[in-house]
């Protein structure tokens, strides 16, 4: 099992591999809110799925040495909130730890919108899953229609895409600009933290 492990960590970073965007940090920092989620496991990001994780903050940490994650997760009926902190790895991914090993990079950024592509191992099987997040509260039409073309380029069913904003559990930064702080520490869920 030692040398299994080793090897599968490796196949995965191999496999989400690809020509590495220029990532800028100063687009990636910031309070996001998960618009869409979909994977070509469907089950995994329904509403109860594992990995049904609505993102709220993303920091990139040393130029994106480091990466951040702030989200919520409904486990159990309630909405937990995790901290989640990863070393950036060659070819420009992050492994986090959580419902299995994830394989994460970042495939879109832009001003207001941007795609994580996370590939999951949970003992089983490999899921592969994009979440579209957004500075707001939605996506433009050409937004939407650009996390499509993510998910076809990378063989995830457009028809198992989610709408994670009518299920979200979690709170949300106001509009007035007032900080996620204040919302986590009237938040009675869990709270993680873990760096990896």
């Amino acid at each position: 099992m030692k040398i299994v492990w080793p090897s599968l960590v490796l196949v995965l970073v191999c496999a989400a591999q690809e020509t590495p965007a220029e990532i800028d940090p100063s687009k990636v920092r910031g309070d996001w809110r998960t618009i869409y989620l979909a994977a070509d496991n469907k089950e995994k990001i329904v509403e109860g799925g594992p990995l049904r994780c609505l993102y709220r903050q993303i920091e990139c940490i040393n130029g994106c040495e480091y990466l951040s994650l702030t989200f919520y997760v409904k486990l159990e009926g309630t909405c937990q909130l995790f901290h989640e902190v990863a070393k950036r790895q060659e070819g420009d991914v992050y492994i986090i730890e959580f419902a299995g090993t994830n394989v994460l990079r970042l495939i879109h950024v832009s001003d207001h919108m941007l795609v994580t592509y996370i590939e999951n191992y949970d003992g089983e099987k490999i899921t592969r899953i994009t979440k579209g997040v957004a500075k707001g509260d939605s996506y433009t039409q050409e937004e939407f229609q650009k996390y499509q073309e993510l998910n076809s380029e990378r063989g995830i069913p457009n028809e198992n895409i989610e709408n994670a904003v009518e299920t979200d559990c979690s709170p949300l930064v106001s509009p007035g600009g007032n900080s996620m702080q204040s919302h986590r520490d009237t938040h009675r869920g869990t709270s993680v933290k873990r760096v990896l």
